[in-house]
């Protein structure tokens, strides 16, 4: 035996099953229909006639069934004649009643007498199998003789479907019979759980588990047949019908179910099929009339046209309608020509548009149409564009408007459909949206200004500083002087102190102005003078000026610019006023590809402002705002740093050394943010007492920001931080050296938070040993947000009040403050600071003395969830807060109650208000 022909050990084998009868009996389920048709035969014997319809869908056996009642009939004794309906003759004039008749032995043109006389002579069972495609003549014929049937032994039995949408009804054959107790309307339903479970057992020998029985009805689409034949392919591989084997069944049972759907497609009249395409087109959009409108089938009555259609088996009811099966849209669109298929969307689209339908709806509809030529389909397709992004569907939304670049444009609207299209492909293609920029930035088109500096604006906000750069200084000697200003403005927004890059392109750009006159390059002006710390008063009125004028429409990168330098001034609602309007600005006109960096820039400034929740809201945000392939590296960097901070601030320490050892792109280490994440780094190595790596990592931090001519130490107050932890180790020199140089650039800046920092880290001891220094650091800190500067000023006052020997009722003020300050983030660094520093001020107990002993027996994440429902959050806070299910909370909270024995909420706030020191 080959190997690939061993069992497999994993799942067990059925024993050998014996093959079932021929397809053509009854399926198993058939049993109730069985009895009654046995019990019809059993009255012909007796001479008494009846009229009998099978009908359902396909598949679902109606045919099979007939020709077992045939059998059964000749096994009885009973005459039997057999029929078939074909498409192909449904037009032929007399054609099935000429197949009974020819059956007989009679002419054809004898009509009913050859038959009424046999049937007198033997009870007589006429067969007519696929009846809806019965010629209108042999069907009146056939009404004609089961009204004369109720003196002769005769059995009429018909099968079939209602899939035909045009011609008379074959099933009120039951309704022509002159005694209603003899008709008989057999109608085959679809199987239920308990059918499955019964066909299982016939095919496969055995019982079948129930996830196996439920799989089975949903591959076969709860079709009969489809089941039927399905198991038993199953059941030749010798496999049990068991949950492990449910993949196997799955494959099999998509093959024959395309099998099905394909016999059905190709036995159905051209009438159904055409109301089939028209509602795999446009059934998701239009309703039920204007699909019959869609396959020129209007003139039918709808509910005639709804029951063909349900009758085909290829209808699905969902919770927003009747719909198409996914399988069969497919299968059905699939096999019509390309052109046709075109031209039924372009009229399931045009129908929908005047019907009203949304833009995204007609959208779709065009996306697989040709040309139209109309006025309205470049609008649709446009707003169905921007309707889509608004959801986050950039690649829909790219689709839209390449295909309204298929339409017939003047050259003016083509580039500017360009552009968005460039705006969307941004997010889902980079590459091809970053190339459409550079084309439409290098164009020499005078007549293209705006769109030409609003390409630049998107290729650069994409983070293609060097290429699209290149593109700007390539066009600007061809462009009018207005437009030479804003690519100079643009130019430089992109890096403002980046003079080593710049020289290299050809042609050379020109500086900005010291004091511009140009909206558009005030922005990036106040930005370049905040980065080199130098002129304050003049950053933060050419930053206004910048901010002055509307958001919407307006250029990314100077606005953005704009916003940045007011951080830096201290002017921080002005800032955030900026970045949010400016984000709403580019939601509603699709340049949403620039969302992470001003998200980036707000997260950054909300940290500074100690609103850590609303930080850690922007980051994420910002994550979601484009998927990481297409986010550009230097808003990774900005991104990870801002949440590393974060995150130390909150005290999750593991969460941050997590992100700080996680690689970064190669281009991030070129990008203006590269020392905003060693600055992160650094901290998380700081909080982890490794002073080498922390001081390491701050120098290389201070060093990139050197050569970029980033002198601020209200950017990154590098200088500081190195300070502190190189007093932690002794080095009081190079500390002393380090925080002098900071308060040096900090005065010169003029802004009060920088000077404050830098007051409390530049003298030669640390501050927390001199009262007087961490009083004055604190005045100037508090003049700002309370934000961790302030938050660590008010530390080291009570921290120097308390060495000193100073007063203990401001040390006490200082440490209340900093309790309210940290009290949504009691696990961190200063919220643990200020319990030690309370404990410390309580008189004769020791800082860990407020601590029960059976607080130590809590982990980590049990003592910051303890800490958290004790200051009043409630679990689904917690749960939020700490990335948790509510029900997760529950069960740690129970564990801390078990621990510290205790049995409420009270309890814990009782005990943790004692820790604290209240």
């Amino acid at each position: 035996m080959s190997p690939s022909a061993l069992p497999d050990p994993s799942h067990p084998v059925a024993p050998p099953v014996p093959e079932p009868r021929g397809t053509g009996g009854p399926l198993p389920h058939h049993t109730c229909e069985q009895d009654t048709l046995s019990v019809l035969l059993d009255g012909l014997a007796a001479g008494r006639s009846a009229v009998v319809t099978l009908t359902g869908r396909p598949g679902y056996g109606q045919n099979a069934l007939a020709r077992w009642t045939a059998r059964l009939g000749r096994s009885r004794g009973l005459r039997v004649l057999s029929a078939r309906a074909v498409p192909s003759e449904s037009g032929l004039r007399h054609g099935v009643a000429a197949q009974l008749l020819t059956a007989l032995g009679a002419p054809a043109h004898d009509r009913l007498a050859p038959l009424l006389r046999a049937a007198r002579q033997h009870p007589l069972l006429l067969v007519l199998e696929d009846a809806q495609w019965t010629d209108p003549e042999s069907l009146h014929w056939l009404h004609v003789l089961v009204r004369r049937s109720a003196t002769v032994p005769l059995v009429v039995l018909a099968s079939g479907s209602d899939a035909c949408a045009l011609g008379p009804d074959w099933r009120c054959l039951a309704a022509s019979s002159p005694d209603p107790a003899s008709a008989h309307e057999l109608l085959l339903e679809p199987p239920s759980p308990a059918d499955a479970a019964l066909t299982v057992r016939t095919v496969c020998g055995v019982e079948g588990e129930p996830e196996f029985i439920a799989a089975g009805l949903r591959t076969s689409a709860a079709t009969p047949a489809v089941l039927h034949a399905t198991l038993r392919q199953f059941a030749r591989h010798g496999h049990l019908p068991v949950a492990p084997r449910i993949p196997e069944l799955e494959a099999i049972g998509r093959a024959v179910l395309d099998d099905h759907i394909g016999r059905v497609l190709r036995g159905l009249p051209d009438e159904t099929v055409a109301a089939l395409r028209a509602l795999a087109v446009g059934g998701k959009v239009l309703d039920f009339r204007a699909v019959c409108t869609l396959a020129g089938l209007g003139h039918l009555r709808e509910a005639r046209l709804h029951a063909v259609l349900d009758a085909t088996g290829f209808l699905r009811t969902t919770g927003v309608g009747t719909r198409i099966a996914a399988e069969v849209g497919l299968r059905i669109l699939a096999e019509m020509e390309p052109a046709e298929r075109a031209a039924l969307h372009a009229s399931a689209a045009r129908l929908a548009h005047h019907a009203g339908a949304a833009d995204q709806e007609v959208a779709g509809l065009l996306l697989h149409s040709r040309p139209l030529g109309s006025p309205w389909t470049v609008p649709v397709l446009r707003r169905g564009a921007a309707a889509a992004q608004r959801e986050g569907a950039h690649t829909r939304a790219a689709a839209f408007l390449a295909r309204a670049l298929g339409e017939s444009l003047d050259e003016e609207r083509r580039a500017g459909l360009t552009l968005e299209l460039a705006a969307a492909e941004l997010v889902t293609a980079p590459e091809a949206g970053i190339r459409r920029l550079g084309e439409l930035t290098r164009t020499r088109d005078t007549a293209r200004s705006a769109l030409r500096v609003r390409a630049l604006d998107l290729g650069l906000a994409a983070g293609d500083t060097d290429g699209m750069r290149r593109a700007a200084a390539e066009a600007r000697p061809a462009v009018a002087a207005e437009e030479q200003e804003a690519l100079v403005a643009l130019f430089w927004a992109a890096d403002p102190a980046d003079r080593e890059h710049a020289e290299r392109i050809v042609p050379e750009m020109p500086p900005l102005p010291a004091h511009p006159a140009s909206a558009a390059q005030a922005g990036p002006r106040a930005w370049q003078l905040a980065l080199a710390g130098d002129g304050l008063t003049t950053a933060r009125e050419l930053a206004r000026t910048a901010l002055a004028r509307p958001p919407h429409g307006t250029l990314v990168l100077p606005h953005l610019a704009a916003c940045k330098a007011l951080c830096l001034t201290g002017d921080h609602d002005e800032a955030d006023a900026g970045l949010t309007a400016l984000l709403t600005g580019i939601r509603a006109d699709g340049r949403q590809v620039a969302a992470p960096h001003i998200l980036a820039a707000r997260a950054e400034l909300n940290l500074r402002r100690g609103l850590l929740a609303a930080a850690e809201h922007d980051i994420g945000a910002a994550e979601r705002a484009l998927p990481r392939p297409s986010r550009h590296p230097a808003a990774t960097a900005q991104l990870r740093a801002v949440r590393i901070v974060v995150d130390l601030e909150r005290g999750d320490t593991v969460r941050a050394g997590t992100l700080a050892a996680e690689p970064a792109p190669d281009a991030a280490h070129h990008s203006p943010y590269w020392p905003h994440l060693l600055f992160a780094r650094a901290m998380v190595a700081a909080a982890g007492h490794d002073a080498v790596e922390a001081v390491d990592l701050l120098r290389e931090c201070g060093r990139l920001l050197l050569h970029r001519n980033h002198l601020n130490p209200a950017l990154l107050p590098w200088r500081s931080a190195a300070a502190r932890v190189l007093r932690s180790t002794g080095q009081e020199a190079e500390a002393h050296r380090l925080g002098s140089e900071e308060l040096r650039l900090a005065r010169r800046w003029g802004a009060v938070g920088p000077v404050g920092w830098a007051e409390l880290n530049a003298g030669p001891a640390p501050a927390h040993d001199d009262p007087a220094r961490a009083r004055y650091a604190a005045d100037l800190l508090g003049r700002g947000p309370a934000g961790p500067g302030y938050q660590r000023a008010l530390a080291d006052l009570a921290a120097a009040e308390l060495a000193a020997g100073g007063s203990r009722q401001a040390a006490a003020a200082a440490v209340a403050e900093l309790k309210v300050l940290t009290l949504t983030h009691p696990g961190g660094p200063m919220a643990q600071r200020a319990r030690r520093l309370a404990a410390e001020l309580a008189p004769g107990r020791d800082p860990d003395a407020a601590r029960p002993p059976a607080w130590a027996e809590l982990s980590p994440p049990e003592a910051r969830t303890a800490t958290l429902a004790a200051h009043g959050h409630s679990n689904t806070q917690i749960s939020e807060l700490l990335s948790l299910s509510r029900r997760a909370v529950e069960l740690r909270l129970s564990r801390v109650y078990r621990k510290l024995r205790i049995s409420s909420r009270e309890e814990l706030r009782a005990l943790v208000r004692d820790m604290e020191g209240h």
